[in-house]
This record gives structure tokens, sequence and C-alpha cells, in this order.
């Protein structure tokens, strides 16, 4: 996980530090890398400043190869289409429909009415039109006599069961009924000291004897006079909220874009002020003030209501950029209670709070989900008009989705065959079979204009026919070309045994129509204020660098076949510059060549002194691509016909490095005949497109609500806040740009006549 913000104040004491820290760097290095490219024997072209469609500096992209727009190597296509049309596009008229429609009961206080459908958003435990009906999650499966409290499940409990959510607690019986009592906290160990029994309650560590305080009637107090001893990491705070060595600190939960101040935050769940919508309340049901409105609806919206607001909707006028966006509100089984419905408070979501309400950002991978999906709420591409969107973002929250596959005897995954990713497929099949019946958007398209995200190992793999139609966001870019089936050796995400009658025949990846994102990288203040993106060359002394599970060979290395396509595996046998069980190095080490099986503490700065980094799969992806480019490494890859973040739109030769899988043997070689010149072109173009591989649209959401609610700016919000760059989001939002104005089937299907901003001589005169 990251460490805290409030870490970094023992490291960096005092806000006059921090400030004078930044101010440094602002007048004597500049605290973010500026970017010039190099002339060098890859040609790039700038094209700035220009206005419409040119045919004669199209052929000009085209003959160049490769666009230099926004400090970003682009695909010629994409790049001088971005910087013609791009350029000169401009706002235009959009009305924004903020609904009144009122849902059954209100919602019985036990949810929020969605305005626009006139539907209730259930709290979790609660279903129905009005939310009336309880709904009751067991915590155990069926018992039996050998198993008294059912076979294995995380939410197991041997105390009371809060049915919610399917939560351990202590129970009202005890002095601290709320607090956890998850998964083997309650249980007796066996024998060898370790393994849990799970037949067996610890009766009297949970709730003592005449003596003995036990973990549901201690108080913090005898932890520290040495009155009670805590099993850890058994008894460890899982749920959200809950911090403390007893779990007797309580701190904010984690909420989308925390409800915007707009409501009260409930474990995910955001109980919305009257007036207000939407999973994180950002939606209002009247036009506000425009001190009191959403990021999305601009201060110079106006009503153009004539009079009284109809029965469903008032109009608001205001001038946007498209592409406009609209973003489902999705029924909270989809939405709110998978984030409620969390086991373990570090699945699926990017930041957690401490007992001090500080943010504590987290290391989760699949972050990106949640960091996308709170720009798109706050962005002012969003719009709540569906008939004026160009693209209709579905936020299912798969990551929660997977990472909670059999957490609870609600969420088996049996009758899916065990696996994770069927089970989270099926999910999105019911949110498909909602919104046909709910909206009339996706028949206009067959659902092409929709987006859907898999962030999961191996993406949309597993991806139900019924949905392929549209634009498919992963971290994994697998075209098939090569890996035709199921790469994982995790045997309960392979999707090969995935009925074909349901799943169809789709690749994991079609580059024509889908989009590979960065993963999630929490925003790390050192690594940019000690500029490791801009070291140049002469400072990278080290040729090649990869540290990770290299397999089997190797301590504690991933015992399957299988594991990284064995790509890991043969690396290490050629270059291994660590000895392996048997004491033996890689056939080919060289003192310039880093190959090794642990994680470097020094991991970030040993990047930064690469000149190339490895970019080899997992289990599926993994986070290495965003590793080289964010410490400035160039990366080498070496998967075959896998795509990594933005590669169907941008220059990936002009800063990446691409092995074949069949030519890990001539690695070395192939990086000693690079020239000086072409590494330097490649450091530089690393250097114009690192914030693209960041989320920094989303931490500067997090760090305005800090500053709201705290008064202070911990040292990564000053930092974050201090780029200007294009990140993860706006480049997102640049290939919806580009893609809505030159995908073919626009052209050939019959649409509503709208303004959208640019020459009309821009429309459809390329597709990727």
């Amino acid at each position: 996980m990251g460490l805290p913000a409030s870490s970094w104040k023992a490291v960096l004491p005092g806000v006059t530090l921090i400030v004078l820290l930044v101010a440094t760097h602002f007048f004597v290095t500049p605290l973010v890398p500026t970017f010039y490219a190099e002339p060098s024997a890859l040609i790039f072209q700038r094209i700035n400043d220009t206005h419409g469609w040119d045919f004669e500096r199209a052929l000009l992209c085209e003959e160049n190869g490769a666009i230099v727009y926004r400090n970003a190597t682009w695909k010629a296509e994409v790049g001088c289409w971005l910087s013609q049309c791009g350029n000169s596009a401009v706002p235009v008229s959009v009305v924004e429909k903020l609904w009144g429609n009122n849902c059954i009961s209100g919602c019985n206080g036990r949810g929020v009415c969605n305005r626009e459908l006139a539907q209730c958003r259930c709290s979790a435990g609660f279903s129905g039109a009005g939310c009336e009906q309880e709904v009751n999650r067991e915590c155990n499966r069926d018992v039996t006599k050998e198993q008294p409290y059912g076979s294995w499940v995380v939410s197991m409990c041997p105390g009371f069961c809060e049915k919610r959510t399917s939560f351990c607690l202590c129970g009202n019986s005890t002095k601290y009924p709320h607090r956890p009592l998850a998964e083997s906290c309650g249980f007796r160990l066996k024998e060898d000291g370790w393994t849990v029994d799970w037949t067996r309650a610890d009766t009297e560590y949970v709730y003592g004897n005449k003596s003995y305080k036990g973990w549901c009637n201690a108080d913090a107090e005898d932890v520290h006079e040495g009155k009670f001893r805590v099993k850890d990491p058994e008894c460890y705070c899982k749920y959200d909220g809950r911090w403390g060595t007893i779990c007797e600190s309580t701190s904010e939960s984690f909420c989308i874009n925390q409800c915007n101040n707009n409501g009260f935050c409930h474990q995910g769940y955001c109980e919305c002020r009257k007036g207000w919508y939407g999973i994180d309340c950002s939606v209002p049901s009247y036009l506000p003030r425009s001190e009191r409105r959403p990021t999305w609806l601009p201060h110079h919206a106006a009503s153009n209501a004539t009079g009284e607001r109809n029965e469903s909707s008032v109009g608001a006028t205001t001038m946007k950029k498209r592409p406009l966006v609209y973003v489902y509100d999705l029924p909270a089984e989809f939405s709110s209670q998978l984030l409620q419905g969390r086991h373990f408070k570090y699945q699926c979501v990017n930041r957690l709070y401490t007992p001090l309400n500080v943010t504590l950002w987290t290391e989760n991978l699949y972050g990106a989900e949640i960091a996308l999906y709170e720009s798109l709420l706050s962005s002012e591409h969003r719009t709540t008009n569906g008939d004026e969107a160009d693209f209709f973002y579905v936020p299912l929250l798969h990551a929660c989705i997977v990472e909670q596959a059999d957490a609870a005897p609600h969420l088996s995954t049996q009758k899916y065959m065990r696996m994770r990713q069927y089970f989270a497929g099926d999910y999105s099949k019911q949110v498909y079979v909602h919104i046909q019946q709910n909206y009339p958007f996706w028949n206009r398209s067959a659902g092409r204009d929709h987006i859907w995200f898999f962030p999961w190992d191996e993406g949309a793999c597993s991806a139900p026919k019924e949905i392929w139609s549209s634009m498919m966001l992963a971290h994994w870019g697998n075209t098939n070309a090569k890996h035709k089936t199921s790469t994982t050796a995790y045997p309960f995400d392979n999707w090969n045994p995935i009925p074909r009658e349901w799943r169809g025949n789709h690749p994991c990846y079609d580059p024509a129509k889908d989009l590979v994102l960065p993963a999630w990288k929490w925003p790390d203040p050192h690594p940019v204020l000690q500029n490791f993106s801009s070291r140049p060359r002469q400072d990278r002394p080290t040729l090649f660098y990869f540290d990770g599970n290299l397999g089997s060979a190797y301590e504690n290395g991933r015992p399957e076949v299988g594991y990284s396509m064995g790509i890991r595996q043969k690396l290490a046998a050629e270059f291994g510059s660590q000895p392996d069980k048997k004491g033996l190095l890689g056939r080919q080490a060289a003192d310039d060549v880093v190959v090794k099986a642990q994680r470097s503490a020094e991991y970030k700065v040993e990047l930064s002194k690469s000149r190339f980094c490895g970019v080899f799969p997992g289990d599926g992806w993994s986070g290495r691509m965003e590793d080289s480019i964010l410490n400035g490494c160039i990366p080498v890859i070496i998967q075959d016909g896998i795509h990594l973040p933005f590669e169907n739109v941008l220059d990936y030769e002009s800063f990446t490095v691409r092995v074949a899988e069949d030519d890990i043997h001539n690695l070395v070689s192939i990086l000693r005949g690079i020239n000086e010149t072409q590494v330097d072109s490649m450091l530089s173009a690393v250097r114009g497109m690192w914030q693209r591989f960041t989320y920094h649209h989303a931490v500067k959401l997090e760090a305005k609500r800090q500053n709201l609610n705290n008064k202070t700016d911990d040292l990564w919000a000053v930092v974050y806040n201090s780029l200007t760059g294009d990140d993860a989001f706006s480049t997102f939002i640049q290939v919806l740009q580009y893609k809505l104005h030159t995908d073919k089937w626009r052209s050939e299907m019959k649409q509503p006549s709208k303004d959208y901003g640019v020459p009309e001589d821009c429309r459809f005169k390329l597709h990727i």
C-alpha cells in the first residue's frame, strides 16, 4: 500500500518546509520537467495553431509517421487530426436536464432516488421499489455437524452476523458491539500455531472470562498496559473506517468523490441531502446557485424554463466542448452496494482515510477504475442529457466484483464454475439488460457508443457477447494474434472454459474500437520532486533493469510453468544477475544488466538510473509499463500481440523497444545496438508524456477536498496540484474526441443534427 500522507510530515515536518521545498523547485529547477524533442533519427513533426482540415498538412503527417501534440508522440493520423481539428474545436450550446421525478415513499429513508428514472438506489440490506424490503445476507454457508460454521468463506462468523453486509461483528451482548470479528479473528489455531481451525470458535479469546476481558470487551488501555494480547495478524481491522490495535479508532470511509459534500458517506454509500442524487450526490434536481453547482455544471448555465418546471425535468443551457459523456446511474447492486460489501478495506479503491481523516493512497493497481469514474462524474465533458451525449459510460465496478467473488454466500461463484471472470461477466450482462429496459440509448447505435471498463488481469476477454460491440477499456490489450487462449496461471481467472454460446468468439481486445488505459499508481511526490523522469542518459549507468517474480527457479518464486507466459523465466535463465536456487547466474549475465527476483527497497531510484526497463506480463498485465514511464526509463516490451496503454493511438516506436518473445536471448545485443542519439530521443519522448500515465485529475479532486475539509495541503497535494500536462483522463478524452469525428460507423448511422464544434471538413476524414 502507499504510505499515508501523514508519514510525509514525519519526513518533512511543517508546512513551511513543504512550501520552501516546492518554491525551490519552481525557482531553481522546474517542478514539472519541460519537454523538447531534440533532432534525431526519429522524425517528429509539430503541427500547432491550425484550424480545420488541411490536406497538405495531412499528407505531411502521413509522410513523417509521428506527430508531437501536447508533448506526446502520436500515431500520424491521430496526432494530425488532434493538432488540426482538436485545436480548432469550440464549445457548443448544450441543454442539461435536471430531473425531478419522485420515487415511491421517498425510498423510505433507505436509499437515494434517481430522479431521472424515479427509481430507488437502495443502501445495502434493502431492496424493492421503495427500499421497503429487508435483505438478509448470511455470513456462513450451510452448517453441518462436522462444520458448525459451514465451509470456509471470507465472511465466516462465530459472532454476530450483520446481515446487511454479511460483516462479522462482536454483537450487542458485548461492550463493543460494532467491533469487527473478521475472518480468522474469532477462531482457534491448530497445534502448529498458525493454521486456523475453522470448526472451533475461540470463545474465550473473543468474549473473555472472569479474569480476562476478551477481544470484544477489552479497552485500548488494556492492550497498552499489557492486560490483553491481540492475535496478530488474525485480528487485523479489515473493514473500512476502522483502525487501531483493537479497532478502537474510526475514520471517514471511502465513497465516490466523498459525496461531494452533498451527502454523508456510509462505507461506500452516499446518503444524499435533499435535492441531490447519484452515486456521489453530484446531480441536482433543480438549478442551484452558482456557488453550489457541481463541477460538471458551469456557473454560466442558465435555466431555460419559461415559468414552472414541467413534471419531469427542467433544462439548463450551457456551453461545453465535445465529446459529451453520459454516465449511467446504475442500480445499487452494481455500484454502491459493491463498495459497502468490501470485506477488506483496500479492495478495489484507490484511497482510504486515517483516524485523522488524512488521505491514505493505496497501491491497488485496479484503482484506475475509481479514478476514471470520479473524473468523469466531475468533468466538464459530462452531460445528464442522453440526447446530447456522444458516448455513454457504464460504471459497473468490475474490480470490486472480482475481488469479492466468493467472499460471502451471496457472492458464490459455484454456478459459474468457480471462475471469477465468468461471475463478473454475468454482472455485465445484467447491467446490459437494465440499460436496454430503462433507456433508449443502446439501441440507437447497437451499443457502439457505450464504454465499459474491464480492469482485471486479462481485461475484456470474458465480456459477454451482447456488449462486445461497445468500446472496451482494459489494462490488457491482447489482440489474440498470437496468444489465443487465457494466459493466466491462476486457475480461477482462466476464461477458456466460459461457454462459447455465452461469451461469443470475440478477441480480448480490438485496437479498432477499444483502448488500453494505464494502471493506477499512487501519487508519490518524491520521484516528481527529484525529477526522475528527466534524468539524462549520462545519469543512467544501468543498461537494463527488471526486478520481480522470476518463477520457480528462485526462492518464493511462482511455481506455475505458465506464469508470465514463461517470459520472466526465460529472461532470468539468460540474464539473471542474482543466483537462483542452484547458485547460478544467467548464461549472459552482465555488470550493467540487472535481473533479480527480489523487489529493491530503492525500486524507483533504480529505475531512474536505468536506460531500459522490462515490461513483461504477470497473470495478464502488470504495472511495469507505468513504473518505467513514471521514472523516465525506456520500456522494453516482451509480450507478442499485446497492446500496452494507449498503444493504438500513441507512436510506440518513438519511446519503447519491442522484442519478440523468441528473441529474448538477443535482448542485450538488441539494446546495445541502439545508438546514443536514438536513446536520447526516446528518453526525451518519455519525458514529454509521463504525466499521461498518471491520474492526476482525480488526485487533484481529492487534494481540493482535503484542503476544504482539513485546511491543509499534504506534500502529494502540493506536488500534484502543480502538474499541468495531460494525464490519463485527458488523454482518454482526446481519444474520444478523435473517435467521435472519425469512427466510420458514425458516418453510416442516421443521427439527429448536432453542433459538433469543429469544422465540417474535420469529420470522418480518417478513422483508426
